[in-house]
C-alpha cells in the first residue's frame, strides 16, 4: 500500500512483502517487463525500467528473477502481454482510492476491483473521479539505523533537491519530484545504498478523518485489492491509515 500515511505504509509493505514475497517478486516483475517492453531492456536509456530495479532491490528481489523480466519484456523470452489501467473510486467515509493496475486481462481485472469495492461497501467510479486529488511525487525511505553519517545524508539530500525530509518511527522519509528519483536516491547512496522504499508515488493533497466504524471496511478493500495480481499500488487519503 502507498499513500499519505507512510510510515504506516512502510512497514504495513515490509511486513506484507515478508509474509507474500512470491507474489511481491511477481508484481515487480511484471512492472519491470513492461517497462522493457516500452522503453527498452537498457536501464542506462529506460528510466520507467531503473526505476522499476531500484524498486526491486528495495525489495530484496533476486537477480535471476529481474533478469529474466528484462529479457521477457523486451521479447528475448516469450512473456504475456501487459496493459496498465487505473480505477478510481471511494471506500465507505468518503475515502478516495486510486488503483493501479498492470494485467493481460483487462476485462478480469475491472470485474475484480469492481467486486472488491462493492464488497467493502465502497463504489467504483470513473476516470478522473479522484486522481486530481493526488499528485505524483517520488518517495525515498530508509532505515535510520542504516544510515552511515545523518549529517552528511540530510545535507546531500537538500543539495540533490528533496522537497520534504522527515524523520519518524526509525525512518527517514524524502519525497521529490517524481523525475528527480533515481538522482536523489544516486546521491544518498554513498550514505546508505539499500532504502527501504523507492517509487514514484501518488500522494493525497489532502486527507479525511475516518470514523472508527469505517476502518474495518477500509482495510478489507485495501487488503483485497493488495492481494490481487494485477494490482500494483493502492492510494487512498484517508488520514492515520
Amino acid at each position: 500500500m502507498a499513500g499519505h500515511s507512510k510510515w504506516k505504509n512502510i512497514q504495513h509493505r515490509k511486513g506484507a512483502q515478508d509474509a507474500k514475497r512470491g507474489k511481491v517478486f511477481n508484481k515487480i516483475s511484471v512492472e519491470i517487463m513492461v517497462a522493457a517492453r516500452t522503453g527498452g531492456a537498457n536501464p542506462d536509456d529506460n528510466p520507467r525500467l531503473r526505476q522499476a530495479l531500484a524498486k526491486a532491490k528495495a525489495a530484496n528481489m533476486p537477480k535471476d528473477n529481474w533478469q529474466k523480466a528484462i529479457k521477457k519484456g523486451s521479447g528475448q523470452l516469450e512473456g504475456s502481454n501487459y496493459v496498465e489501467r487505473n480505477y478510481e473510486g471511494y471506500a465507505p467515509g468518503g475515502v478516495a482510492v486510486f488503483v493501479s493496475c498492470l494485467t493481460d486481462n483487462a476485462t478480469r481485472t475491472v470485474s475484480d476491483v469492481r467486486h472488491a469495492f462493492t464488497k467493502s461497501g465502497g463504489s467504483l467510479g470513473t476516470d478522473g473521479s479522484v486522481a486530481w486529488m493526488f499528485e505524483r511525487l517520488g518517495v525515498l525511505a530508509y532505515s535510520s539505523d542504516k544510515i552511515k553519517d545523518t549529517d552528511a545524508f540530510m545535507e546531500a539530500a537538500i543539495e540533490a533537491g528533496a522537497q520534504d525530509v522527515r524523520e519518524n518511527e526509525g525512518f527517514y522519509e524524502l519525497e521529490c519530484e517524481s523525475a528527480q528519483l533515481l538522482e536523489l536516491k544516486a546521491a544518498l547512496d554513498p550514505f546508505c545504498d539499500d532504502p527501504d522504499l523507492c517509487e514514484v508515488a501518488l500522494v493525497p493533497q489532502n486527507t479525511v478523518e475516518l470514523d472508527n466504524d469505517k476502518l474495518p471496511s477500509l482495510e478489507k478493500l485495501i487488503n483485497m485489492l493488495e492481494d490481487n495480481d494485477d494490482v500494483q499500488n493502492v492510494y487512498h487519503n484517508a488520514s492515520g491509515i
